[in-house]
């Protein structure tokens, strides 16, 4: 088929992938960067930012000082925007968020808590508002509470999980059917093909952590990021469903030992004995991946190699151009106006 013709049925706009998420952002490209403990720090956040898409920097383990310094770096690499994920279940999540704001973000993105609380106020002082959200109902609430767009994270996604267990291809459907503002797809994306799955399923843009996880720009230890790529499909499992709740981690020592006392009917506060602290930083920063934490996505299994972000971003809308362009003559077929 003539690319003329492409060009005639898609329209311009969908081939650049440029969505309401993009002008509510102000972004170039409605890929958004999944919040990740440890890993999404500054030269992270400003190289997925200056790439076209949003930079979330991962703020959970990290005190106001420490939010503040990243801030500024991530300022001092580019002038784009960025933001900040935040879980409100951080009893300082009020100071977290101005110290954010101050120091140069433009989105906060909530979780693991109310929307209510804060996104008004945070509205107020100019900036957009992400929370994330595991099931319809929450999504309903978040709307609600008027937040500028909604992150709806698939079971797939790695570190914690919604109880509900639902899987991104048939929560992204529901949720975008049940809200009228902006849905981000998270959970099991990584690539172009992703991408354009996702906005089939009527999501107008998406977050990816563990692809990003696997860049240089990353701030996990290197042992970390090579145990992604060494991984299988089925190498991640879910451990917390007794404690924490559900929690998607690469399979090591660790997540046997939780899942071995889960089937033993170990009690909560034993385990938390048991598995002691610091096991997230143990294998992102210390690089321990057998008694640490490997957080990850069940999507890992596909990815085989170590790229920059920008080198991400451009290659998943070079790839989701293609995998549309395939799509055309199965759309364009039956349609007697168009001729090959």
């Amino acid at each position: 088929m003539p690319a003329s013709y492409l060009r005639w049925i898609i329209p311009k706009e969908l081939m650049m992938f440029k969505t309401e998420i993009c002008d509510i952002f102000n972004i170039q490209y409605p890929i958004i960067l999944g919040g990740m403990i440890w890993v999404g720090k500054s030269h992270l956040v400003a190289a997925v930012s200056e790439a076209g898409g949003l930079g979330l920097m991962g703020a959970g383990g990290m005190t106001i000082e420490e939010i503040e310094s990243e801030c500024g770096k991530v300022v001092e690499k580019t002038k784009k925007p960025f933001g900040v994920n935040i879980p409100l279940v951080r009893p300082d999540s009020k100071d977290m968020i101005n110290a954010a704001i101050k120091s140069g973000a433009s989105v906060i993105a909530t979780s693991s808590g109310s929307p209510m609380k804060f996104t008004r106020m945070i509205q107020d002082r100019g900036c957009r508002v992400i929370h994330v959200v595991a099931n319809v109902k929450f999504a309903l609430k978040s709307r609600d509470a008027g937040v500028d767009a909604v992150a709806a994270e698939g079971y797939e996604a790695g570190g914690h999980n919604g109880h509900d267990e639902i899987t991104t291809m048939a929560l992204i459907p529901q949720v975008t059917g049940a809200v009228n503002i902006p849905v981000i797809a998270a959970g099991g994306i990584a690539d172009g093909r992703g991408l354009v799955a996702a906005m089939a399923l009527g999501a107008k843009g998406v977050q990816m952590g563990t692809r990003f996880l696997a860049t240089h720009e990353a701030s996990a230890h290197s042992n970390y990021k090579e145990a992604i790529v060494r991984m299988m499909d089925v190498d991640t499992c879910v451990t917390g469903r007794t404690t924490v709740g559900p929690t998607r981690a690469i399979r090591n020592q660790l997540t046997d030992l939780i899942v071995n006392a889960e089937k033993e009917g170990v009690k909560p506060e034993e385990l938390f004995e048991m598995i002691g602290e610091g096991r997230s930083a143990m294998a992102c920063i210390e690089g321990n991946c057998e008694e640490g934490s490997l957080y990850c996505g069940q999507i890992g299994g596909a990815v085989k190699e170590i790229k920059s972000a920008k080198q991400i971003i451009e290659d998943m809308i070079a790839e989701a151009k293609t995998v549309v362009e395939s799509l055309n003559p199965l759309i364009s077929n039956g349609d007697p106006g168009i001729t090959s």
